[in-house]
C-alpha cells in the first residue's frame, strides 16, 4: 500500500528535479533506525539540501523522496551580495557590528542595503505594544484572520484559542510565532491598518530612512530594512525591560484549554552560557535568508550585531561567532580596528 501511494505521490517530474547529489545526501542524513520508530501510518518529512526542499514520506522501515522543490533565491543573492568577500568571511550579504556606547563601528558590510528583514518585524512589533502599556492580561482569541495566508506557515496556536496578550507577546519574541504576532497587531487599538501605520511612523521618528513595513509578522518580503536601520531599532528595543526578557527567554509554556504548549527560543546561542545576550531575534523567509540581530556583551564591550541574508540555516550563528572570535582577539579596547566592507 506504501509502496503505492509513493509511486502515485513521486511524479516524473519530481524524479527529473531530484539529483543524485541531493538523494545521495538527503540518503546519508537519514539516522539508520530512525525508520522503526515512525509511526505505523507514516509520517512527512522535511529537509533542506543544498537549494532543494526535500519532503520524504517514512513508515516502518519503508521510506522515499516524494518530493523535491527548489529553493527560491533571496534578494540578496540576486543583487550579487552572497558575492561580496569580506576579511572576516561571514555568510552574512549584509553586517553591522557597532559599539552600543561609544557608537563606533566596528565592523561594516552592504549596510546600506535595503533587505527584507522577515521576523525581525517582531521586534517592532513588540517595541510598539509594549510602549503602548496596554493590559497584558487581556485575554485575546486567535481567528482566522490570524493565519498566514503569505507564506501558507504551520502554527500550534489553532483558531478559537485563547491567550493574553503578555503571552502572545512572549510567544512573538521568543518562538517569533506568527500568529501571536498577527493578533497583537489586529487587536491593537485602531486596529491592523492603525498598527501598521505606526509601525512606520515608529521607524521614521527613530531615522530609520530605509524601513517601510506593510504587516507586523515579517512573512510579506515587502517588509524591508538596512542594517544600519536595524542597529538603530535594537539600540531602542533594548531599554525596553520587557522585549529584553522576552527575546532572552530560553523556553515558555502556555495552557490553552486543556493543553499545556511548550516553546523555545529560535536562537540557540539565548542558551549558550559563553554568550551575554541581552536582546535578540532571528528571522527568516526565502527572500530574506537567514537573518539575526542582537545586544551582547563580548570583551567586556556592548555591542550591537546586525547579520542579513546569511546563506545556511546555521551560517547566522556562525557569523555571531565569527565576530565574537574577531573581537575578542583584538587589543583592549580594541579601538583601532576597524573593518568597512562594501558592494562593488
Amino acid at each position: 500500500m506504501y509502496r503505492k501511494q509513493i509511486s502515485i505521490a513521486m511524479s516524473h517530474t519530481f524524479k527529473r528535479m531530484l539529483s543524485c547529489t541531493a538523494l545521495a545526501a538527503f540518503a546519508l542524513a537519514l539516522v539508520p533506525g530512525a525508520a522503526d520508530a515512525a509511526p505505523r501510518k507514516g509520517t512527512v518529512a522535511k529537509k533542506v539540501v543544498g537549494k532543494r526542499v526535500v519532503r520524504s514520506f517514512a513508515a516502518g522501515k519503508r521510506h522515499a523522496v516524494i518530493s523535491v522543490v527548489r529553493t527560491r533565491p533571496s534578494y540578496g543573492e540576486l543583487a550579487g551580495l552572497h558575492s561580496v568577500q569580506d576579511q572576516l568571511d561571514l555568510k552574512s550579504s549584509a553586517a553591522l557590528v557597532i559599539d552600543q556606547e561609544t557608537s563606533e563601528v566596528l565592523f561594516s558590510k552592504n549596510d546600506s542595503a535595503v533587505l527584507p528583514i522577515a521576523s525581525l518585524t517582531k521586534l517592532m512589533t513588540g517595541l510598539l505594544v509594549s510602549e503602548a502599556k496596554l493590559p497584558m492580561d487581556e485575554m485575546i482569541t486567535i481567528t482566522q484572520d490570524d493565519v498566514d495566508t503569505e507564506k501558507h506557515s504551520s502554527s500550534r496556536l489553532r483558531v478559537g484559542a485563547m491567550l493574553t496578550r503578555g503571552e502572545l507577546l512572549h510567544l512573538a519574541l521568543m518562538s517569533s510565532e506568527n500568529r501571536a504576532a498577527h493578533a497583537l497587531g489586529r487587536t491593537y487599538p485602531g486596529g491592523l491598518d492603525a498598527f501598521v501605520g505606526l509601525m512606520n511612523a515608529k521607524a521614521k521618528m527613530l531615522g530609520m530612512k530605509d524601513t517601510r513595513y506593510v504587516e507586523p509578522t515579517g512573512l510579506s518580503s515587502s517588509n524591508q530594512s538596512s542594517a544600519h536601520d536595524l542597529a538603530t531599532l535594537v539600540g531602542t528595543a533594548y531599554t525596553d525591560p520587557v522585549l529584553r526578557e522576552y527575546t532572552t527567554s530560553p523556553g515558555h509554556e502556555v495552557t490553552i484549554g486543556n493543553r499545556t504548549l511548550k516553546f523555545n527560543t529560535t536562537n540557540r546561542l539565548v542558551k549558550n552560557p559563553d554568550w551575554d545576550i541581552g536582546i535578540q531575534k532571528t528571522g527568516y523567509i526565502s527572500e530574506a535568508g537567514q537573518c539575526l540581530v542582537m545586544q551582547a556583551k563580548i570583551a567586556g564591550r556592548k555591542l550591537i550585531m546586525v547579520f542579513l541574508d546569511s546563506a545556511g540555516k546555521l551560517s547566522r550563528i556562525a557569523d555571531a561567532e565569527r565576530v565574537r572570535r574577531w573581537v575578542e582577539s583584538q587589543p583592549v579596547p580594541s579601538t583601532s580596528t576597524v573593518i568597512r566592507q562594501v558592494s562593488g
